[in-house]
Formats: C-alpha cells, sequence, structure tokens
C-alpha cells in the first residue's frame, strides 16, 4: 500500500472576485504581478475552444509517471476546483487522458493543469473541462504512488498553493496568490482599461509613440557615419 500525504483544504476565493479573474486575460494578470506566476511550459490541449476559466487550485504532488493519487485528488475535489497536478515536468508518460477528464467533468472541476504530459488529446479537446498540459504522449501512467494533496506544489517554475487563484487562457495559465487576489484583480482591471483607450488611439491613428525614441540611445551608422 502506497503512501498519500493529506493537507487540510485551502481556503474559497470570493465568488466575486473569482468571477472578476475570469473576465481578465493571464497576460494582464500576469503583467499586474511583475510579469511573474506564470506555469512556463503548460498550454491549453490544441483544439478546445473553452472560454478562460479561474477557480482555487486543489494541488497534487505525484511521482512522475504515476496517476494514482491524481485520481484520489478528484475524489475529495470541491466543484470549481482547478486540480493543478506537479508531474516534474515528465514527459516519458502520460499522467491523465479522456477517462480522468470527463470523471473531472463530473466532479464539477473548472480545469486540470498538469506540469507533465497528458494523451487522447481528441477525447480532451472535445470534453467539457480545460486542459492545460506540458505535453502529449499516448504512453499511460502507472498507479503505484506516493504522492501528496493540497501541499504547496511547483509547476512550471511557479509554486502554487491550495487556494491560490488558477486562471487558464489561450495564453496559459497564471496562478494569483490567494491572498493578493482582491489587489491584482483590482490593478489588471484598471490596466485593461488603459489598454482599451491605448486600441481606440491605434484605430483613430492618434497613438502617442514618442515614448519609444525617448527609450533609446540611437547610434547611427552606415557610409560616412563614424559609430
Amino acid at each position: 500500500m502506497s503512501t498519500c500525504r493529506l493537507h487540510p483544504p485551502g481556503p474559497r476565493p470570493d465568488a466575486g472576485l473569482l468571477e472578476r479573474c475570469r473576465a481578465l486575460p493571464t497576460s494582464i494578470l500576469s503583467d499586474c504581478m511583475a510579469r511573474s506566476g506564470g506555469i512556463c511550459g503548460v498550454h491549453r490541449v490544441p483544439g478546445g475552444g473553452w472560454p478562460r476559466v479561474a477557480g482555487p487550485a486543489l494541488t497534487v504532488r505525484t511521482r512522475p509517471g504515476d496517476n494514482l493519487v491524481v485520481h484520489r485528488a478528484l475524489d475529495l475535489a470541491q466543484p470549481g476546483d482547478v486540480l493543478v497536478v506537479d508531474g516534474g515536468g515528465a514527459l516519458d508518460r502520460a499522467l491523465l487522458g479522456e477517462i480522468i477528464a470527463r470523471y473531472a467533468a463530473a466532479r464539477g472541476l473548472a480545469a486540470l493543469v498538469v506540469d507533465g504530459a497528458v494523451r487522447d488529446v481528441e477525447g480532451l479537446a472535445a470534453g467539457a473541462v480545460p486542459v492545460f498540459a506540458r505535453g502529449v504522449n499516448h504512453l499511460g501512467p502507472y498507479k503505484d504512488g506516493p504522492g501528496e494533496i493540497g501541499g504547496p506544489v511547483h509547476a512550471g517554475g511557479t509554486v502554487v498553493r491550495a487556494g491560490d487563484v488558477v486562471v487558464g487562457d489561450a495564453d496559459g495559465v497564471v496562478v494569483v496568490p490567494r491572498e493578493r487576489v482582491a489587489e491584482v484583480v483590482a490593478t489588471g482591471e484598471e490596466q485593461a482599461r488603459t489598454e482599451e483607450a491605448v486600441f481606440a488611439h491605434i484605430a483613430a491613428g492618434t497613438w502617442d509613440r514618442s515614448w519609444v525614441a525617448a527609450a533609446l540611445t540611437e547610434v547611427r551608422v552606415g557610409p560616412g557615419v563614424v559609430a
């Protein structure tokens, strides 16, 4: 029998804040955290036409290539959770596929994020639950354990804790620390308004570009010019 370390459940974020997170692109959210917080290398499974998702992290650390504790985490998940699996970034075999994705949908999970490989891409893309992964491999997982559920994990260069807010869209996945959600959302909404104003200036041909030249020291080179 294998060991699974279980941590207490993480806090549940305010539903209103989650909805506001869902309205903001991952690019804006990461910009508002000093351009950090991304689970680098993890992208949405191709072909999935899912909308942007946001939800509290349910974290899993598993031995690379093994999904026994992933199955256990699904049984413990609450509706709206985003399952974040730290598989060590290994790509030599898939940690989940269409069976797990269908069960996750039945359990009401918001998304699956895997720092590792997945399989059954066509089935995943046609499913109800957005799936984000580092890669694809048809080779299936072992089911031996050990693992850990609910503790801090490391995924794509970012530490993820249970209850942190995970947002995913076509650009990838960003993690907003649970104690910073209100601050980051408010800043992100202001940045979104600023970007809308820039789009309007671009459309009108009035975008002030003087800041670009002002930020550079230009050295002219060419025939007859001494650099």
